[in-house]
């Protein structure tokens, strides 16, 4: 295989660890529409409800709605009184491509290629803290409760399925993705790979359907934040996004659901849940120019770059001062040219991130969605030591004992790299 189309292949591997933009509209039908509806008044859903719309759910810790009705009746419902804020729903398709599997192991063989928890000294860390009594809820294409180094972790019990709104007690994968996820944040060794936190329980929470395009919708993310909250979660992983929208968009539809979501993401940390979100895998500077990534972009949320072996920042991720809290190891070096190469530390595929995959295998991904977990599960290290710690607390500890930008804000890594023994440690003294 050429260059060329070792290239492409690689970039089709990081499509498959994001998400793309499939859709601006969420109904069944054609003439139908689901909105997000924030008010002032628990009366608004009795108004609603009156002019013909259906509240199919509600978020009370952020007094939020959602709506369905006919289309194109933002300004219509915006008009009702009580209503403070409305926007269409909108809905995106995960990618998929081929990756790099590995044969089933035993012994946790396969720790001397996890460079990530090397580099960020985690196995040194589970001296102290491996995230017993921890819970980490993981937003995403829903995990393999069966594989060998999850089953011991996973709460199939909790676990949900969160669909057009519908609560569902299967929250088995449809998609490689939140498998790989789950691992590089709590897998337990017991076979192959052993995550940050290898003792904290994963609860799944997939929000991609079983059936038809592999879609998720931001209502349903938002369902399933507030349901991780409610089950006393210590954190939510969110490697889910989409490619960052232009300024003109902000100032509309979109900039209205980043005020939703940021009002939805506020209540969940006010009830001790820390959410920790991908930065994206566009190479974006979401500094300059009025770019604004979904949820990176919220002022609760812990936004995450993804670095390479050698601490740069890797080629595709995205970063900038307001969106990146930290980074991590998210696999690649900081160029493609690199990242393919044979001659390097780290040779191809190796430089990317092993974790678990459906069947009892183990699969090298790339991308910040490989980023965004390693901090999730770092958060259960905090939280196991330090129980009562709120999420500002939180990620103010991981952000000083990160490394790399010497306690400065970094356009790129935010507060540094992340150094799980460093951080952990510091809770000790």
């Amino acid at each position: 295989m050429n260059l060329q189309a070792k290239r492409r292949t690689l970039l089709k591997g990081i499509a498959a660890t994001t998400v793309g933009l499939a859709a601006t509209t969420s109904g069944n039908a054609a003439e139908e529409e689901t909105y997000l509806v924030t008010t002032g008044s628990d009366k608004v859903a009795q108004k609603l409800e009156r002019k013909g719309y259906i509240v199919q759910n509600e978020i009370p810790a952020a007094n939020l709605l959602i709506v369905r009705g006919p289309s194109s009746e933002t300004q219509s419902i915006q008009d009702i009184s009580g209503v403070r804020e409305a926007a269409p729903d909108l809905a995106y398709e995960i990618g998929s491509s081929p990756v790099d599997s590995m044969a089933p192991s035993v012994d946790a063989q396969y720790t001397d290629l996890q460079w990530d928890k090397q580099l960020t000294d985690a196995f040194a860390a589970h001296d102290f803290a491996t995230g017993a009594g921890t819970r980490v809820a993981v937003v995403d294409t829903g995990v393999d409760h069966t594989h060998p180094d999850l089953s011991a972790n996973v709460n199939t019990d909790l676990g949900r399925s969160v669909i057009d709104g519908e609560f569902g007690p299967d929250a088995s994968p449809v998609h490689p993705h939140g498998t790989h996820v789950a691992g590089i944040a709590a897998a337990t060794g017991a076979q192959g790979v052993v995550g940050m936190a290898p003792d904290a329980e994963l609860v799944p929470l997939r929000v991609f359907p079983k059936e038809g395009p592999v879609i998720e919708r931001i209502s349903d993310c938002l369902l399933a934040i507030d349901y991780a909250a409610q089950i006393g979660a210590d954190v939510v992983n969110m490697s889910l996004g989409w490619e960052p929208r232009p300024p003109r968009e902000n100032q509309t539809a979109q900039g209205v659901r980043r005020v939703i979501c940021d009002r939805v993401i506020k209540s969940v940390r006010r009830r001790g849940t820390t959410v920790v979100v991908s930065g994206g895998n566009e190479e974006t500077d979401l500094q300059h120019g009025g770019y604004r990534d979904m949820w990176t972009s919220l002022e609760s949320t812990l936004g995450v770059s993804a670095t390479a072996p050698n601490d740069e920042l890797a080629f595709y991720s995205n970063y900038g001062l307001g969106d990146i809290d930290v980074g991590a190891p998210g696999g690649g070096y900081e160029t493609i040219e690199k990242t393919l190469s044979n001659d390097t530390e780290w040779p191809n595929p190796t430089n990317r991130i092993l974790s678990t995959v459906p069947n009892d295998s183990y699969a090298y991904y790339i991308g910040t969605s490989m980023a965004s977990p390693q901090v999730a599960g770092l958060v259960s290290l905090v939280r196991e030591l330090s129980p009562t710690l709120k999420p500002n607390r939180i990620e103010g500890v991981i952000k000083r004992n990160a490394e790399g930008s010497n306690g400065r804000s970094d356009p790129e890594l935010g507060a540094g790299r992340i150094n799980a023994l460093q951080t952990v440690e510091s809770l000790l003294k």
